[in-house]
């Protein structure tokens, strides 16, 4: 099928006048768009973030930490309202010059260590409190290689077949049937995958979970995208099993609280800056 109402120019410009839901966010060039630092909380590490599931990936993994008793890793996490363009402001992009959430600070080092990308905040951490990650060999390569297959597979996911089927101001068939069957895909690989393994690695509960859960739960236990139906999501049942298995453990039921904004008022938390704030 030829969609026959665009052609391609031969040098792409920038409409600033385009009006849809991201047309004031984004933009094709980096830095930040205005002058305002970052607030500092009292606990070593500090997050700037969104209950967005790369933000939940974060947040998971920082409650684990401190339900294993790692009270090091204490932590204020700040909302960024990325509908807002916070995260352009020169404090956000002075620690992620990428300006996504989430961004992190551990204050604990001199001079404090900045991290950026959500993978590298869960290897970061595991490393630095010696958990979740496996130290073997091929257990710790085989944790890696889930954790990156999530954060190359989540594009497709969100920005991929999120985007055009539930954001886009017109429906484009081609683009929700590309995406729809590569979602269904990746479904297909973490079923097969789950038949005969209670996580993604194994019998051991790693980041790699974490954060395939933070993506995957979403679609396959909350209606992601309003796409259950559409995407057939009962047909996986190993993955449903795994999510429903990690989002009863209570770190996970408190980190996907933080910094959210949406849902069930009971569900959310704006800021957390102490165990207290979940009462």
């Amino acid at each position: 099928m030829t969609d026959t109402s665009y052609t391609p120019p031969k040098v792409w410009q920038w409409n600033t006048n385009a009006e849809h839901r991201f047309s004031n966010i984004n933009r094709p060039i980096a830095g930040p768009t205005h002058e305002l630092a970052l607030p500092i909380g009292k606990h070593p590490i500090q997050l700037y973030s969104l209950g967005t599931p790369n933000g939940v990936k974060v947040t998971i993994m920082l409650e684990e930490l401190l339900a294993l008793g790692k009270t090091e890793a204490e932590y204020d996490a700040f909302l960024i309202n990325i509908g807002k363009g916070e995260q352009f402001s020169s404090g956000f992009v002075e620690v992620n010059p990428n300006s996504k959430i989430p961004a992190m600070l551990d204050r604990s080092t001199s001079p404090p260590t900045r991290i950026f990308e959500s993978g590298a905040m869960l290897v970061y951490l595991a490393e630095k409190f010696e958990a979740f990650l496996p130290t073997a060999g091929s257990a710790r390569a085989e944790c890696m290689s889930w954790l990156f297959w999530q954060m190359g597979s989540a594009p497709y996911l969100g920005g991929g077949f999120g985007h055009f089927y539930a954001y886009a101001p017109i429906k484009i068939e081609y683009c929700i049937d590309r995406y729809a069957m590569e979602v269904k895909r990746q479904l297909d690989v973490l079923d097969r995958n789950l038949s005969d393994r209670r996580y993604l690695c194994g019998e051991e509960y790693t980041i790699a979970d974490m954060a395939n859960y933070a993506w995957y739960g979403m679609l396959v236990l909350h209606n992601g995208y309003e796409a259950a139906e559409f995407l057939d999501v009962a047909s996986y049942t190993h993955v449903i099993r795994w999510a429903t298995e990690i989002e009863a453990r209570p770190a996970v039921q408190r980190g996907r609280r933080v910094n959210r904004t949406f849902g069930p008022e009971e569900l959310q938390l704006r800021e957390r800056h102490d165990a207290s704030d979940f009462d």
